[in-house]
């Protein structure tokens, strides 16, 4: 599940990652729908290679290459071979491919991708080798990762304050700080009904709007708005009902109406962002179609008459989020993007000019990360900024505690490479914001986790990274962040003082350990759609 940052964490929207990261023989397959109308062999003769071998070679074709070891057994033969059988048109226990389609549109959009074939691409024997290679080498469990100190509790920088308006049970799907101390929006889903509010910078209620379609991203550039809608829910689809929709200032100034739509049949858009890329004087944009089973990453050029032509830099689904930089000095604009789902990775789009991209793959993950969100900073102050990635979406097919979840910082050599210089263990992390939160001159980091560890340590919902120095930290959370279950967050100056203020959004739809804890039944009869982190610096 994926909302992304400020949008859909962004749920992100929420990004959810119900397909099992082995999206993999769809590269085997013809995407027309006609082939699997054609005679093939009821299967291929088998080949005689040993398991490994033969997991290396279907596996990787798509993804990284997933060791055994990394998930216990029971998770590979009850959730993940499973779902790796199904695109290899392996299918048993009275499975059909048709029963693997989304009804609707959706549903339809993958059945015409030829996802999952109709006949096995592999011998059965084969498939039985990959099977028990994967069972044969997964260990029975896997050890929960263990805090090597404890949160400390307190943000000295911080004040804690809960909106006077709230919408219960909360389903936030994204929340913005507004420009110009005009307070908070955020959005809260409902069954068929959206409500976008706005807050004042005192919390309370200005207006709310209704929206058919889920917000999950609120971007303002230059006075000028627009909503990331992801065309329905929060959860995954293909159909292509999302859309890109302005949001027009009234002349009065304080106070927003829904526009036109900009850029419409989007397949479950999760972000956007804006700028001149092929150098007219026009803001384009970069949007992230994450889709579930197909997607697109594309940058639309602005035609200035209102219009958008739609360029593709990558398809396939998973595009999580995406900041344009001009990375390597030479005047154009270029793009970096985090793709999530089965080849999670980070890849820059260089600007070759007149519109034209070529693609770098900049760091690769394995599709068991959960790759969520990605900012640009440069933290040893060398002029190069660095990548700070986050991984933690758990809402997939292995949902176990990960030792690799959490905060990287890769440090820029000022070449265009990356090396990790930085690691902060962080159960089911969603997003890190880097700001000068203390205002000592270095970067702080503020972060969330929509799967932390709730029963050994609730606090990891929110940690606060304090910089010491040479990439030192110190972490800290709150006493009441156990309040909501936080899956959105931004970071800027809400009140105007000159210091970044941070809010966060609650999401209780899916409750930890079947509510064990007993923290959802507390969200979902208290807790409050919004909190904000007042920075107190400034007041000091």
């Amino acid at each position: 599940m994926n909302l992304p940052p400020y949008h859909c964490a962004g749920c992100p929207c929420i990004k959810s990652r119900i397909v099992s990261f082995f999206i993999v023989l769809g590269l085997l397959i013809s995407c027309n729908p006609g082939n699997q109308d054609k005679e093939i062999p009821d299967e291929p003769p088998v080949s005689g290679l040993p398991g490994k071998k033969l997991a290396t070679i279907h596996c990787s074709r798509c993804h990284a290459f997933v060791d055994p070891g990394l998930l216990p057994r029971r998770i590979w033969l009850e959730n993940v071979l499973p779902a790796m059988g199904h695109r290899l048109g392996i299918y048993s226990g009275g499975v059909r491919p048709d029963s693997l389609f989304d009804p609707g549109v959706s549903g339809q959009v993958v059945r015409q991708s030829g996802i999952y074939p109709l006949q096995p691409v592999l011998a059965r024997a084969d498939w039985d080798s990959i099977v028990q290679y994967f069972v044969q080498n997964a260990p029975e469990n896997i050890p929960a990762p263990v805090r090597d100190h404890p949160l400390k509790m307190g943000l000295k920088h911080f004040k804690y304050r809960e909106t006077s308006f709230s919408h219960r049970p909360a389903f936030t799907t994204m929340v913005k700080i507004l420009p110009d101390n005009e307070g908070i929006v955020f959005n809260d889903s409902k069954p068929g009904l959206n409500l976008l509010t706005f807050l004042t910078p005192g919390l309370k209620e200005n207006y709310t709007l209704p929206l058919k379609s889920t917000p999950v991203q609120f971007y303002e550039k230059s006075n000028q708005g627009y909503l990331t809608e992801t065309g329905g829910g929060i959860f995954p689809s293909d159909a292509p009902f999302g859309a890109i929709q302005q949001m027009i200032k009234e002349k009065s100034g304080d106070r927003y109406t829904l526009g036109k739509v900009v850029i419409p049949d989007l397949k479950r858009p999760v972000f956007m962002t804006s700028g001149d890329l092929n150098g007219d004087g026009l803001e384009d944009m970069v949007v992230g179609e994450f889709g579930n089973e197909t997607g697109e990453l594309a940058w639309f050029e602005n035609d200035g008459k209102g219009g958008y032509r739609k360029n593709i830099l990558r398809s396939k689904p998973g595009a999580v989020s995406a900041v344009i930089r001009d990375a390597n000095k030479d005047g154009l604009p270029d793009i970096y993007a985090l793709m999530a789902q089965a080849d999670e990775g980070i890849f820059l789009y260089e600007n070759l000019g007149g519109g034209k991209f070529r693609e770098k793959r900049l760091l690769s993950f394995s599709p068991l990360y959960g790759s969520q969100y990605m900012e640009l900073a440069d933290f040893n102050k060398d002029g190069f900024e660095d990548i700070v990635y986050v991984c933690g979406d758990n809402a997939d097919k292995t949902p176990i505690l990960k030792s690799y979840h959490g905060i990287y910082i890769f440090l820029n050599d000022g070449k265009g490479n990356f090396k990790k210089a930085y690691f902060y263990p962080l159960n089911g992390a969603y997003k890190a914001m880097v700001r000068d939160f203390d205002l000592d001159g270095d970067l702080d980091i503020a972060a969330i986790s929509f799967f932390p560890d709730y029963r050994h340590n609730p606090g990891e919902s929110f940690v606060y990274l304090e910089n010491k120095g040479n990439l030192k930290f110190e972490d800290y959370s709150f006493p009441e962040s156990y309040r909501g279950r936080w899956i959105v967050m931004d970071a800027n100056d809400m009140d105007g003082d000159g210091d970044p203020d941070i809010v966060l959004g609650s999401f209780v739809y899916f409750l930890p350990d079947g509510d064990t804890t007993g923290l959802g039944k507390k969200w979902l009869l208290y807790g409050p759609s919004v909190a904000v982190l007042e920075n107190t610096t400034r007041k000091r």
